[in-house]
């Protein structure tokens, strides 16, 4: 599995000979190609080999079994049964094996097609020429049909597992399409309603959503009320209100009420379509920990073949009679029981089944190597707004200085902020839109990242943000700073109202904390990860909610660009940073941490810049996350130990070192079953993955 190589069409790859996969997750349930074709020849093989194995095995049991039959008849008659099974079921390993040696790239195919080659070239040169080595060495030689085949029908049943497990590994991705429903009840502008295909709906498009039924593609809420389920995206069992204005999800269920909606991402643009793409585009990435697997193989291969022929050499000079069968024998073995297959399962199985879990569990992976860095990351920073809290927050306090009444005070800061996506003026505009004050449009609007808004509103200049943003403006804070200090210091942020250079009030806005944030700031301490508050929010209402969730270390009034100064500074110092946040602020610092991990409820920018993407968008995805990585990790490295162990020992002992001492030699046959029981080994330990709780 070599996620770098890339081809148009199905074909092996050119390194290890595995077949490519597709890059995107097939959608429906098509028959894999690669595993009904592997499975035919298994079956084949298999019904030709154990009459061939009892054939051969017969007459050690029962003595003259075969009575006056000719050793020239059997030889033939094992000729028959063996080469369909060989040159036939067989054929895919002799392809691939030749493609390794003439790309010049030897991999496990190598050594299982010199294996099984050498052992039936010699069986049928000595089946159609047996005179020549009757009168080279005195008899005609024993031959090795049966371990050429069975060898064979082992190999095939190890690929045959490796493919179901691997077409396994979809399984998670594919329930989640299974859950999208099929059709869609449309909103003509007429005001009829039809069934349609969910593929013909358009964006702008308006559909009902009636109780009970799938959502069919991501929309905003024009009419009604109900709770989603969206336990298919959160991996959270409990459903979640949605009225008019609120965002919600194609494939998620939902309840008792009835819903209209407007149509805004349909078909590849969907949620559940990205979720997809970027787990299938992270299932083929490659972890860092691979290349310790690339190296050893990549020199491996060529080790295993010398030490098969110095294996023929010693056994044909100094072995004990029949010298040539002994030689034979145990280069085959050395050959067979050295296929590397397991130690190319190792990592690649692991991280496909681990993306798939981490799916269902709400958390997208975008890259393999994020996944194993996480597991080594000390500190953790993280945004305030959305990330500790709801990012949903509420004007809760309009204070007055002056001659300013408070309808007045909230009519400048909400036609000035009607030109701002920030939460905070969602929560402004929001307010005066339920006090039916009719807002104005604020000309010469400018946003000044992590100060603050100004504009013109009916003629007069207005400025809303902090306290730095209007002492650059020459305007007088210092009553209303102190009026400000008690809604910080219970972690409530005040913005500061200044119209025509004179400061005239204050807006309170508080943004809830998360219920789950205290517990996840607990148990990723208990992790030992050091936590780091960043944001742009004032010292006091940052000191405040740091001291309410027991951090640490808090960086306050920080700008975006300082954000990812901050990471750099930190990684300096020797430290492993991730960094979580919600939003455009957060994407530069997202980008530079060694793990970025973005809220999902936050925006596609942050997304975009972050190996993880928590899909409900609280910090107990991270605790999983890191739960996740030190799972997957530790499986990863039981299965390189198990590989390299089990190649060290076999080796030896297929080559005969135990012989001289206790007798004990490795027949090519036992060897391709213990070949085949490593791969077994590796692939069900990576799908015990699937199981563990997160």
């Amino acid at each position: 599995m070599h996620p770098q190589v890339r081809q148009i069409g199905i074909g092996d790859c050119p390194i290890c000979g595995m077949a490519l996969e597709p890059e995107t997750v097939a959608l429906t349930d098509e028959p894999d190609i690669e595993l009904a074709n592997m499975t035919i020849r298994f079956w084949i093989a298999l019904a030709l080999s154990v009459p061939l194995l009892i054939m051969v095995m017969a007459p050690h049991f029962i003595s003259n079994i075969y009575g006056s039959v000719s050793d020239n008849v059997m030889r033939w008659f094992q000729f028959v049964v063996a080469t369909p099974v060989v040159l036939w079921c067989g054929l895919p390993f002799f392809q691939r094996g030749g493609k390794s040696i003439v790309n010049r790239s030897l991999n496990m195919f190598t050594l299982i097609s010199l294996g099984v080659g050498i052992a039936y070239g010699y069986s049928v040169t000595v089946t159609f020429i047996p005179g020549w080595f009757e009168k080279l060495t005195g008899k005609i030689p024993d031959i090795y049909f049966e371990p050429a085949a069975v060898i064979t029908t082992l190999v095939l049943l190890g690929q045959v597992l490796e493919l179901r497990a691997r077409a396994r590994t979809n399984s998670a991705l594919r329930a989640l399409f299974d859950l999208a429903p099929k059709v869609a009840r449309l909103i003509h502008e007429d005001g009829s309603e039809s069934d349609v295909p969910v593929s013909e709906v358009k964006k702008g498009d308006r559909l009902r959503v009636r109780p009970g039924e799938k959502i069919p593609v991501d929309g905003t809420v024009l009419e009604g009320s109900s709770a989603v389920d969206q336990s298919m995206l959160t991996g959270e069992s409990m459903p979640v209100e949605k009225q008019k204005g609120d965002k919600i999800t194609g494939a998620t269920l939902n309840g008792t009420g009835s819903l209209i909606m407007c149509a805004e991402r349909v078909g590849a643009d969907t949620m559940l379509a990205q979720i997809v793409a970027i787990v299938g585009k992270a299932q083929h990435s490659r972890a860092p920990i691979q290349r310790v697997a690339d190296s050893v193989a990549s020199c491996f291969v060529p080790v295993i073949v010398v030490v098969s022929a110095l294996t023929a050499l010693a056994w044909g000079l100094w072995g004990p009679e029949p010298r040539f069968a002994y030689a034979l024998l145990n280069a085959v073995a050395v050959l067979i029981i050295a296929c590397p297959c397991a130690l190319g399962l190792a990592t690649p199985i692991s991280i496909m089944v681990a993306t798939g879990r981490a799916a269902r569990a709400g958390i997208l992976v975008r890259d393999a190597a994020a996944l194993e860095t996480f597991e080594k990351v000390d500190t953790l920073i993280i945004d305030k707004t959305g990330t500790l809290t709801e990012g949903k927050p509420k004007l809760i306090k309009l204070v007055t200085f002056g001659n300013i009444d408070e309808p007045h005070l909230l009519y400048f800061a909400a036609s000035l902020e009607r030109g701002s996506e920030h939460p905070f003026a969602e929560a402004i505009v929001r307010d005066a839109t339920n006090k039916k004050i009719e807002l104005s449009a604020a000309e010469n609007f400018e946003s000044i990242t992590g100060k603050g808004v100004s504009g013109v509103v009916d003629g007069k200049k207005v400025i809303l943000g902090n306290a730095a943003l209007l002492k650059s403006m020459n305007i007088n804070v210092d009553l209303l700073e102190q009026k400000a200090k008690p809604f910080r210091s219970e972690g409530q942020t005040a913005m500061l109202l200044a119209v025509e250079g004179r400061a005239v009030g204050i807006i309170v806005v508080a943004d809830p904390i998360k219920s789950t944030t205290l517990e996840a700031i607990r148990l990723l301490k208990q992790e030992g990860l050091h936590i780091v508050m960043v944001t742009g929010d004032n010292s006091t209402t940052a000191q405040s909610v740091a001291m309410k969730l027991g951090i640490d270390e808090v960086e306050a009034d920080v700008l975006p660009v300082r954000k990812a100064e901050i990471v750099k500074l930190l990684q300096q110092k020797g430290r492993k940073i991730a960094m979580a946040g919600d939003g455009v602020n957060d994407a530069p610092a997202l980008a530079t941490a060694d793990v970025g991990i973005a809220m999902g409820s936050g925006t596609d920018i942050a997304m975009e810049s972050a190996g993880i993407t928590l899909v409900k968008g609280d910090l107990m995805g991270i605790v999983r996350t890191r739960r996740l990585s030190n799972a997957v990790m530790r499986n990863i490295r039981q299965n390189l130990f198990f590989a390299f162990i089990y190649n060290s020992l076999g080796v030896p002992v297929a080559a005969g070192v135990l012989y001289p001492f206790f007798g004990i030699l490795l027949s090519p046959v036992i060897a391709s079953a213990a070949m085949a029981f490593s791969s077994v080994s590796v692939i069900t330990n990576a799908l015990r993955l699937r199981r563990i709780s997160i």
